[in-house]
């Protein structure tokens, strides 16, 4: 049955991958972003289909549309672009997430909010499972994001508990692949970036501190099967690769498969910049029937690809 599928932050790097597989599955997808960090790049292959619409707005304002299904998934999610400007971050965040409950709470259809793992901030348990509480500084540079993320799960669990809307809540850990912007930051856009370019590799600290890096296809089908659960799985559930990489393996791996030249250098580590990140998808694996796929080595490929053909 075709759906009538709402994608918040849909032309961004996440949501332009879910906007194009849920075409693919035959629904209607509409699309709205605000273009802070999204791009009508990111989706111009979509406009053709009679079934894609684009809408430019943005989330801290209320909007009304009937739908049968929504992803929440609007908002900066790379410490260069939420730390430009924090307040705005918390609220696309918060507000976001009060207006997209209030419209699923008006339309009744499920809800899907894209949460990350830096609620669990530097984390003292290892690896991350869903009934750890984190442990964020909440007036750190980071905090913007971060406890951002963890009051929009609790607006979540309050508008499932007072309100009975239907709730889904994924934490996303580390994604990458095509699409993603060169200069966000983010540690695998920047080595490959570098490296295509025969730059020094950045890394921060002494590259001991480990990374779980998860292809965005794998990601998608997780939100996807999420959003298919039965009403009473609300989760918390982590979506992410549980193969655990340090900074300066990852560093070594571009560096090989690009062929580059570019020579290891080391700066001073950012304040809460988290040691260690993997996720426990145990749960993942026992309700949605979910683990990656793809290896690290060959989405390191797809992406490496992607960003040739663009820095070309």
């Amino acid at each position: 049955m075709r759906k009538k599928i709402l994608v918040t932050g849909g032309a961004g790097f996440i949501g332009s991958h879910l906007c194009k597989r849920l075409l693919d599955l035959g629904h209607e997808v509409i699309c709205l972003d605000n273009y802070f960090t999204g791009s009508k790049e990111n989706v111009v292959e979509l406009m053709s289909n009679p079934y894609f619409e684009l809408i430019r707005h943005d989330v801290t304002m209320p909007f009304f549309i009937e739908a049968d299904e929504i992803y929440n998934l609007a908002c900066p999610a790379s410490p260069i672009h939420y730390q430009y400007n924090p307040i705005k971050t918390i609220k696309t965040s918060v507000m976001g997430a009060i207006n997209m409950l209030g419209l699923a709470k008006r339309i009744r259809v499920k809800i899907l909010q894209a949460s990350t793992s830096e609620v669990y901030g530097d984390p003292d348990v290892h690896p991350q499972t869903e009934d750890y509480w984190g442990k964020v500084n909440p007036i750190g540079p980071r905090a913007c994001y971060d406890e951002g993320k963890r009051c929009a799960e609790a607006l979540f669990m309050n508008y499932y508990r007072q309100n009975n809307v239907r709730i889904k809540i994924i934490r996303i850990f580390n994604t990458y692949g095509p699409k993603m912007h060169p200069n966000d930051g983010r540690v695998v856009s920047n080595f490959i970036v570098q490296a295509l370019k025969n730059q020094n590799i950045t890394i921060y600290g002494d590259g001991s501190q480990t990374r779980s890096f998860q292809y965005v296809d794998d990601l998608i089908e997780g939100a996807i099967r999420m959003m298919d659960t039965p009403d009473d799985v609300t989760g918390p559930v982590n979506i992410g690769n549980p193969d655990e990489f340090t900074i300066l393996e990852l560093a070594e791996k571009v560096i090989r498969l690009t062929g580059s030249r570019s020579k290891i250098i080391f700066q001073p580590l950012p304040p809460d910049d988290p040691k260690q990140r993997q996720p426990d998808i145990t749960l993942a694996k026992n309700l949605l029937n979910w683990e990656p796929k793809v290896a690290l080595e060959d989405g390191l490929q797809m992406t490496i690809e992607y960003f040739r053909k663009l820095i070309r």
